[in-house]
């Protein structure tokens, strides 16, 4: 087992995958990684408000190497990876239990020229001083959000508004890295649903992502699949994955 110190180490160890390389952070204080044949864990505190273990590689590999490394970490880890390595790791390993689902979801691309109605919508932007306004929103369109005002590494919220000046749409960029611009807490408002708003936000905000860092990604519930199609209509492609919290 090999530690690795710094973040073109663990790109070039992971072969540039943007799950890992965004579980690195730029290997930010506290981040740490290794390597063991092909297999790849990177130990992320605090990222999108859980400790996570983020593991790519052969699913034998991987398990001798999350046994070597887990000791080092805190009870709080829990693995994240491809559905199936992570599934296969926890059936491996002794589940606490069973592994949550979702998607990741990445583009290498900015969004594609809209070709809709949202050149009537007044155009999306980046907010000051709109927190309040912000947490009542996502307080009433998206309860569950794990993006919310005043949580560390969240920089910038972006939102668009109705004419009348109300906040009708929103969507962070948190978590994002060097490598990787990561969005969350993305909604909109019950009542200006199907207006094109959320879809216009989320353009928006991958533009500016995509242009800054390379690259862009966000996580959505697989049963979401209303979010799922607005993400794909602007060019991201989805990758099943898992998160879990194994015995050790």
């Amino acid at each position: 087992m090999v530690e690795l110190t710094g973040d073109d180490d663990v790109v070039a160890a992971c072969e540039d995958d943007p799950l890992l390389v965004w579980a690195a952070q730029g290997m930010r204080a506290g981040v740490r990684a290794w390597a063991l044949g092909e297999a790849v864990a990177v130990a992320s505190p605090d990222l999108n408000r859980r400790d996570r273990l983020t593991v790519r590689g052969d699913a034998r590999e991987v398990t001798r190497l999350v046994r070597l490394v887990l000791p080092e970490l805190g009870p709080s880890y829990r693995l994240l990876g491809d559905r199936p390595l992570v599934e296969e790791l926890a059936g491996r390993m002794g589940e606490v239990e069973p592994p949550k689902t979702f998607e990741w979801m990445d583009t290498d691309r900015p969004p594609p020229v809209s070709a809709d109605r949202e050149g009537a919508v007044v155009a999306a932007g980046w907010l000051r001083g709109a927190d309040g306004e912000v947490g009542t929103l996502l307080a009433q369109a998206s309860p569950s959000s794990w993006a919310v005002p005043g949580l560390p590494w969240i920089r910038r919220w972006a939102g668009l508004r109705e004419s009348g000046g109300q906040l009708v749409a929103t969507a962070a960029d948190a978590w994002s890295c060097p490598r990787m611009g990561f969005v969350a807490g993305v909604a909109t408002a019950a009542a200006a649903r199907g207006r094109g708003y959320g879809q216009a936000v989320c353009r928006f905000v991958f533009a500016a992502l995509a242009a800054e860092h390379g690259r862009v990604a966000l996580m959505v519930d697989t049963d979401n699949r209303a979010a799922i199609g607005v993400y794909g209509r602007l060019g991201m492609k989805v990758r099943p994955v898992a998160a879990a919290v194994v015995s050790r």
